[in-house]
């Protein structure tokens, strides 16, 4: 087996309810109303998630492609009947800015080049849509903010789950306290990665190890269980094999956080073990989850018993939701400051496990 987290998260995309797919020569039919998205990086999550989304979305449409391996380029054009005029390679990529095909630009590179195509995608007039986590530092998500506010772009995260009705129903407990207020949160993601050679290894690509990665869904899952913002956090980490992660790669990394009410949380990420839990108890009740964070089918239960939501496709609903929130000129629902919130509260978690003290956040 591979050891990759995409590898790892499609054991469960298997089994989820799939949607129909319409055929290549209708994905880009019908494109008036739409928005025309273009792809930069070709690798798994483009290829098995974000591809086939784009071709079941009501408000958008894959339109282009930005890939650096032209067997890449010439597999999706005959896949996807995009046209040549719509194809880019990384040294071409900022003549995007003269095709009016393309509306919005998602960065789907390594953590690393986030900060570099989002500021060149701004620059090019396009909309921003930039996985998660949105850069490698604070103040490069800081930038980014700052370069689409000034070219008069919208620029969302690639958070998923906030767009899909497990997740959801978690956020509407927070909000109704159906159980009381949240009291303890145990919020946990990881998966064995020890390929030396994949780029979440390679620090300047990754930014770290499984925090960035992972760790930031359980991170992002806390802040959206209790609807508050951490207050402090303190951290611990544990390397067992040196000889495998690197300076700069977190092996298994411990963290816990208090909230304003009271509330208080604990977590994992690791490379060294699969792990995927979000438990929250309640002052009176609890939920639980697991699978919690991957692409789906997601399950949990409460203290009323399971919980029964659709299957969906995650990455359809949060294409469409994002486009229609361009299209409607609505405030975008996981915007660059979301992202922004989880990067101060990350580098708070590296200073705390650096200097076993407790971080205060503003």
């Amino acid at each position: 087996m591979n050891n990759t987290r995409r590898d790892f998260l499609k054991t469960f995309v298997a089994t989820s309810v799939a949607l129909p797919l319409v055929s290549a020569t209708n994905a880009s039919a019908n494109t008036e109303k739409k928005l025309g998205v273009a792809l930069v990086g070709l690798g798994s999550y483009a290829t098995n998630n974000l591809a086939p989304a784009l071709v079941n979305t009501k408000n958008c449409y894959l339109a282009g492609i930005v890939t650096g391996t032209p067997e890449k380029a010439e597999t999706w054009k005959k896949k996807y009947n995009i046209p040549d005029k719509n194809i880019y390679n990384y040294q071409n990529f900022d003549e995007i800015a003269k095709n009016p095909d393309i509306d919005v630009v998602y960065v789907v590179l390594p953590n690393g080049l986030h900060h570099e195509y989002t500021l060149r995608t701004a620059k090019a007039g396009k909309h921003v849509i930039c996985e998660k986590p949105m850069a490698i530092s604070v103040k490069e998500a800081e930038e980014m903010i700052a370069a689409c506010k000034a070219a008069k772009v919208t620029l969302s995260i690639g958070y998923r789950l906030h767009y899909e009705p497990f997740t959801n129903e978690v956020m509407r407990l927070a909000k109704d306290k159906d159980f009381g207020k949240v009291t303890f949160i145990e919020a946990s993601f990881g998966f064995p990665l020890r390929d030396k050679k994949a780029w979440r290894m390679i620090p300047k690509l990754s930014g770290g190890g499984p925090m960035l990665d992972v760790g930031i869904y359980a991170l992002n899952a806390a802040r959206y269980a209790t609807g508050e913002e951490p207050i402090s956090v303190t951290a611990q980490t544990v390397k067992t094999r040196p000889d495998i992660y690197v300076d700069g790669i977190e092996e298994t990394l411990f963290w816990q956080m208090k909230f304003p009410s009271g509330a208080i949380s604990n977590h994992t990420t690791t490379y060294n073990s699969y792990l995927q839990r979000l438990y929250v108890g309640y002052e009176d009740g609890n939920l639980e989850m697991s699978p919690a964070y991957d692409y789906g089918p997601l399950k949990g239960k409460t203290s009323k018993g399971d919980m029964n939501f659709p299957i969906v496709h995650h990455q359809t609903l949060m294409l469409d939701g994002i486009s229609g929130d361009i299209i409607n000129k609505r405030p975008m629902r996981t915007p660059g400051e979301e992202g922004l919130r989880d990067m101060k509260i990350m580098r708070a978690v590296f200073e705390a496990a650096k200097t076993g003290k407790e971080v205060k956040l503003v």
